[in-house]
C-alpha cells in the first residue's frame, strides 16, 4: 500500500486529504508545518509528500528544498491556496523550481488531487 504524507497547518485540510486518501487505498501520515514534516520524512520515507506553501515555522517550500537536498527522488506534489506573486512568479512556480513535481491550487477537486497522486506514485 503506498504511503503519503500530508503536509498542511489546517487541520480540516489535513482531515479531508487524509479520508479521501485513505478511502483510495493509500496510508496517509499528517504533519503540521514543514519542519515536523521534514522530520516526519526522515523517520517513515513515504512514497508521496503532498506540501502546502505557506505555514508557519518552516513554509512548504524551505521543507521541498531541504528534502530534496537530503533525498533527491523525493516526490512532491506542492498546493497552495494564495494567488500572490512573487515579481512574475507564482508560488507554485517557485514549488517547481525547487523540486515539486506536480502543483495544485486550492481549492481544487478531490478527484484532480486522486488524478494527481496515481500519476506520481505509477509514473
Amino acid at each position: 500500500m503506498p504511503s503519503v504524507l500530508v503536509v498542511d497547518d489546517q487541520d480540516q485540510v489535513r482531515q479531508l486529504i487524509r479520508e479521501t486518501l485513505e478511502q483510495a487505498g493509500y496510508k496517509v501520515e499528517e504533519a503540521r508545518d514543514g519542519k515536523e514534516g521534514v522530520a516526519q520524512y526522515r523517520a517513515t520515507s513515504p512514497d508521496l509528500v503532498i506540501m502546502d506553501l505557506l505555514m508557519p515555522d518552516q513554509d512548504g517550500l524551505e521543507a521541498i528544498m531541504t528534502l530534496h537536498r537530503e533525498f533527491p527522488h523525493t516526490r512532491v506534489i506542492a498546493m497552495t491556496g494564495a494567488s500572490d506573486t512573487i515579481g512574475v512568479l507564482n508560488l507554485l512556480d517557485v514549488a517547481k523550481m525547487f523540486g515539486a513535481r506536480r502543483t495544485l491550487q486550492k481549492p481544487f477537486e478531490l478527484n484532480v488531487l486522486l488524478e494527481a497522486v496515481a500519476a506520481e506514485l505509477t509514473g
